[in-house]
């Protein structure tokens, strides 16, 4: 049976607790280490980029633009923001995050994400991992209340939702309202405590009564307390509305919205080579592309949509479709929309295109509208973007989590299918620190060829040094040295070398390759069983081939023996193939290196101490794992 999951808030401890296991009886653990399920060992850990990351904030000339308080309504569903809020609403430096993937039932496109980073997903706190306190907080530019009175029913309504795709808070965390008084002061008008999930968000209204906020420089803000070491303890905000003349019985409004994100142009991928994608169009093209909306009013509407896709490097318009009649969506109601896709056929001389696919509901929202001043067709329209360009990939570019290896010498691997055979010229990935800045530690990439549906034997590998992207989910690039030539089906992925666990970007929206993903801890490769999602990891073809073809038949396996075991501080080996081997405790510290001369099959361990060791032995192609135990 795999090991119960670990909630991620509570890594510290389980580390803690291997650390003392570790401490215990050698052999159990290594017979722990040898009966877990390979896949078992990948873990899902939130994202927390090193520190010293300068902090990303909206545009200066707006956020200087504003000299006159707001007035009312006041309204945002943050569709017209991109990563940031819209600084003509909101104060600069609030660490949320918006984005269109961390929540699956928002009420419209994008929302905004409260966690322990700041706008540049940096933790609020770098030196204590288990440090709580205030962390992401929203805070409205002024607004003018001044004149009002009870009797103009204020009214602040809200949807908010805990966790969604993100980390759940505990008991002790809190998600806060509060309102600014006349004399300056914050006051919490409204306040959740965590350890609470629904996958439904939540309407929330507050009355603006109290005569203290009813004043010309009045603001609200949204505070989140939690962990603030990284994505720890997430709460999710949506569509605010603050007006007069409303009530508690005020919640709905006339506005059919776009919510989920399109699915992706291809079956099989995110992103493909061209010259790959049309050596068979319709079998790489899926049937069709999805979404979703919903009707936030109390009363039925009907809707009709344009879907295009056009390149954005020339501008050439590809596919359009235009829905022929309206279609009815009820009250509360949400519906699925599809449009089958045209596969794209080959076009001479174009090496590269870049699809945007874009989903444009037609309504009438802007008519009659229920909140005077605001035009809400802002949030009818949804689009993607589709890379045929020179890589693969199966995420949509989103990191929600980090994924890690946490076993040395352990082997992660992403299974790709080719069209034809092709030269790859390296790889891109998206690394993502945890807990600490992992720049420049070493790691090995790994290309493998397949056999019978899993790795069979490393076809080319390269010590590399880890770096992070310049931006957000940004990738960083690792050329090979020369092409390596591949046929139909390749994995590449890393073998975990150094103290810590190299930790990749991972996508839980896209479930592409979630199939794909495999690992080995000795000489067995497992299928994923357990994590939904894509490693973000994006292999690029293109490399100079260096003539060799890696298809080919595969090597047998590694065949040595090791003896005697146990030892006494001699070790002996039965082939004069080995050209290293790699001799590590119990606790995985690597403890000596040997590296044979020609003819040589014996070495002295006899500085060691007793105990359990694992050996690492390799002929320079191939790699055979033993234990052995040292008794003096």
């Amino acid at each position: 049976m795999p090991p119960r999951p670990i909630r991620m808030k509570n890594f510290r401890r389980n580390n803690l607790l291997t650390h003392n296991l570790k401490r215990g009886t050698c052999l159990a653990l290594l017979v722990w280490l040898w009966a877990v399920p390979a896949w078992a060992q990948l873990e899902l850990v939130p994202i927390i980029p090193p520190a010293g990351e300068s902090v990303q904030t909206t545009g200066s000339t707006k956020q200087s633009a504003r000299t006159q308080a707001l007035r009312l309504p006041v309204f945002d569903d943050f569709s017209t923001s991109n990563t940031f809020p819209d600084p003509t609403l909101w104060m600069p430096g609030s660490g949320v995050y918006i984005n269109n993937v961390l929540t699956t039932t928002h009420p419209s496109i994008n929302i905004a994400t409260f966690d322990g980073l700041n706008a540049a997903g940096v933790p609020y706190n770098f030196v204590n991992e288990q440090a709580q306190g205030d962390t992401d907080t929203l805070t409205t530019q002024p607004i003018d209340l001044g004149g009002l009175t009870a009797a103009d029913s204020v009214y602040l309504s809200f949807y908010w939702q805990a966790r969604g795709l993100g980390e759940l808070p505990d008991d002790v965390d809190t998600f806060r309202l509060e309102f600014l008084n006349q004399k300056g002061d914050w006051i919490s008008v409204w306040k959740q405590s965590g350890a609470v999930f629904d996958t439904l968000y939540k309407h929330t209204f507050i009355p603006v009564r109290d005569a203290s906020y009813l004043h010309a420089g009045f603001r609200f803000r949204f505070r989140g307390h939690g962990r603030s070491s990284g994505a720890f303890d997430s709460w999710h905000l949506d569509y605010i509305y603050l007006n007069r003349n409303r009530s508690i019985n005020d919640r709905f409004i006339k506005d059919v919205a776009v919510r989920q994100p399109l699915t992706s142009f291809l079956k099989r991928y995110t992103a493909m080579p061209l010259d790959q994608y049309w050596l068979n169009p319709a079998a790489e093209t899926a049937d069709s592309i999805r979404t979703d909306i919903v009707n936030l009013f109390n009363n039925f509407n009907f809707t009709s949509y344009t879907f295009t896709i056009r390149d954005q490097l020339t501008g050439r318009e590809i596919q359009r479709y235009q829905e022929p009649l309206s279609v009815f969506i009820g009250p509360g109601q949400t519906q699925k929309k599809a449009v089958r896709l045209t596969p794209i056929a080959r076009q001479s001389g174009v090496e590269r295109l870049r699809l945007k696919l874009k989903f444009d509901l037609l309504t009438t929202d802007d008519q009659n509208p229920t909140i005077p001043s605001v035009n809400l067709r802002r949030n009818d329209t949804i689009s993607t973007i589709t890379e045929l360009a020179d890589y693969y990939a199966y995420d949509d570019g989103s990191a929600e989590f980090g994924v890690r290896m946490n076993q040395r010498l352990g082997r992660t691997v992403v299974r790709f299918v080719l069209n034809r055979p092709d030269t790859l010229g390296g790889v891109r990935m998206a690394l993502v620190p945890f807990r600490r800045n992992q720049t420049g530690q070493a790691f090995t990439i790994q290309v493998w060829n397949s056999s019978n549906g899993r790795p069979d034997r490393v076809v080319h590998q390269q010590s590399v040094r880890a770096s992070y992207g310049t931006t957000r989910n940004g990738y960083v690039d690792f050329p090979f040295a020369n092409g390596v030539a591949v046929t139909d089906t390749f994995y590449v992925g890393w073998l975990q070398i150094g103290e810590d666990p190299l930790t990749v970007g991972f996508d839980r929206n896209s479930q592409l390759g979630a199939s794909q993903l495999y690992t080995n801890l000795s000489n067995e490769w497992a299928g994923n069983l357990d994590l939904k999602g894509s490693v973000m990891i994006r292999p690029y073809v293109g490399g100079k081939d260096d003539g060799l073809i890696t298809g080919s038949e595969p090597l047998p396996a590694l065949q040595v023996r090791v003896y005697p075991n146990p030892t006494s501080g001699t070790i002996q080996w039965d082939s004069d193939l080995i050209r290293q081997i790699e001799v590590y405790s119990a606790q995985g510290i690597p403890v000596r290196v040997i590296v044979p001369s020609d003819g040589v099959r014996e070495a002295s361990l006899s500085h060691l101490p007793e105990g359990m060791y694992v050996l690492r032995i390799t002929d320079g192609q191939r790699t055979a794992v033993q234990k052995l135990v040292i008794r003096k």
